[in-house]
């Protein structure tokens, strides 16, 4: 592990995904997670990344053993975390302090009790004790050549209980030489302007260097972030994506871009900004989560404009209804079509889609009429860009965008008596003037639709081979005659370079995913190159 080149110290963007982030519900992190994580952090260019808790479990030791090892850092210190010494004890001789001693760590974060209750309460020793073990624990660290860090656990509420008592834990802290002593809102449940209040007055009455940690269970976990940068921390803990315990921690791309964009401050190395919504999207890769779409920032829906009077404003100036440029943050602006679209919006999205309208108000007229009718019967053209070009494109060329023609199509599942179902479909289509008829099995009758399309095409567009139907999505329209309820399909598809999205709405689940696989084919087609039949 080489060390990084000293970074400014005036500020510090501390990240803390890969020990308070993965106690989120549904995140379980393998060594290997966490060091794929801890490169995209360095990457990204945080100052400061903690491992985790040597010595308390074998993963967290397997990873700074490793970590030394196996990455390069490049802007980040590793941070390991432990707890005071316990009472009664030496630091010098405690395993736990000994053991973020043995991580190789150069950087410590100790969580100290500061609620005065949790210390008669949970740890069961007097409050003079408990300032003793912050003291020694901070001065060994120290003499042992480590830069400390000490997290104020329960601090705000214990602020609340005793301030005076609070107060003494900073300045015990601040006084053995920790470098940065940071209030917890360990409960989350403060707000801004409580925030700003207390950071401001500790940090008068203690002098000491002050961060901020907070979670996020009012909804405020970035706000009340930023309130302590006001009142004059210097220290920000986060998590990606904002995961964590409970409903998680302060996100660490809105801080970040607030901090940099809103607040003029470089808490990252230059350009690494544009790098945001990709690493943000990769660490979630990682942990297995689904991508925020609505996320600040880094959500694909940030800078998605759908309401025609948005759209009209936009094409004039995009700033007029955006905040920042997307590109300072890696991410796009995007126009959704509805039925909610305008002549704006189908211009933009024709422009994004790479569509020439040429100022053509009749053809615009049409595609907005066209989707607006559309809509009407239940299609969606928001999350499904592919099936909405193909219509622009039969708008603008008059004709539709056909690669092969359907005869018909069937589907058929049968009922075992063993309990086991088959499910077969046949298609009969027309392509390049020949007659095709192609039976295929399948899981589900979808999938046998989808196998017999593809035993009828491939050998004409070998480019179909490439084809992955990646996702599959169902909803039931409310319905209008008691059960015969509309159905809309959404289908994802990839070719290995890119993914798009296809719709299809009828009264049944299996024609309307049969309309949604037709287009899902044509676009591929249409992306690989290949011309429409005339």
């Amino acid at each position: 592990m080489t060390a990084p080149s000293e970074p400014d110290d005036s500020f510090h963007v501390f990240d803390t995904t890969l020990r308070d982030g993965a106690q989120r519900e549904g995140i379980n992190l393998t060594v290997a997670d966490k060091l794929a994580i801890a490169r995209h952090l360095d990457e990204f260019g945080v100052g400061f990344i903690e491992g985790g808790w040597p010595g308390a479990n074998p993963r967290d030791t397997e990873f700074f053993a490793r970590a030394r090892q196996e990455i390069e850092f490049r802007h980040a210190r590793l941070v390991a975390f432990g707890a005071t010494r316990r009472a009664g004890a030496t630091a010098s001789k405690d395993p736990q302090v000994r053991a973020l001693l043995d991580s190789g760590a150069q950087v410590i974060t100790l969580v100290a009790k500061s609620h005065d209750r949790h210390v008669e309460l949970a740890l069961r020793t007097t409050l003079e004790e408990n300032l003793e073990m912050v003291r020694d624990t901070v001065s060994f660290l120290k003499e042992q050549g480590r830069r400390v860090f000490v997290d104020c656990e329960h601090f705000f509420d214990g602020y609340r209980a005793n301030p005076e008592y609070a107060k003494a834990v900073v300045r015990a802290a601040s006084e053995a030489g920790a470098d940065v002593v940071v209030l917890c809102d360990t409960n989350g449940g403060m707000l801004p302007a409580q925030i700003q209040a207390v950071v401001s007055t500790v940090l008068a009455d203690t002098g000491a260097r002050l961060g901020i940690h907070a979670q996020d269970d009012t909804g405020c976990a970035v706000a009340n972030t930023l309130a302590a940068v006001d009142a004059g921390a210097t220290h920000v803990q986060c998590t990606a994506n904002g995961y964590g315990e409970r409903v998680g921690n302060a996100n660490l791309f809105p801080v970040v871009a607030a901090l940099e964009l809103k607040y003029g401050k470089q808490v990252l190395p230059e350009g690494r900004l544009r790098e945001m919504t990709r690493i943000s999207h990769a660490i979630a890769e990682v942990v297995n989560l689904t991508p925020s779409t609505h996320q600040p920032y880094v959500g694909v829906s940030a800078f998605a404009h759908k309401a025609g009077l948005h759209a009209s404003a936009i094409k004039v100036d995009p700033d007029l209804y955006q905040h920042i440029d997307p590109e300072q943050v890696g991410n796009t602006m995007r126009m959704l079509v509805s039925d909610m679209a305008g002549r704006a919006s189908i211009e933009l999205k024709g422009k994004e889609l790479g569509i020439d309208l040429g100022g053509d108000r009749e053809l615009v007229g049409r595609v907005v009429e066209r989707v607006k009718e559309r809509e009407l019967k239940g299609y969606t053209y928001e999350a499904a860009d592919a099936s909405f070009e193909l219509l622009l494109r039969a708008e603008a060329e008059g004709r539709p965008l056909k690669y092969f023609d359907v005869e018909s199509w069937r589907a058929i599942v049968e009922d075992r008596p063993d309990g086991t179902h088959a499910n077969e479909a046949t298609v009969k289509l027309w392509a390049k003037g020949e007659r095709i008829v192609a039976t295929a099995e399948g899981n589900g009758p979808v999938n046998a639709l989808d196998r017999a399309l593809r035993v009828a095409l491939e050998r004409i567009y070998p480019q179909l081979a490439k084809l992955e139907l990646v996702d599959y999505k169902v909803r039931i329209l409310e319905g209008k005659h008691g059960t015969q309820s509309t159905t809309r399909v959404l289908i994802s598809t990839s070719d290995g370079a890119g993914e798009w999205s296809t719709v299809g709405v009828a009264e049944n689940v299996i024609a309307a995913s049969w309309q949604a696989l037709e287009d899902a084919y044509a676009y591929g087609l249409l992306r690989a190159g290949v011309e429409p039949a005339a």
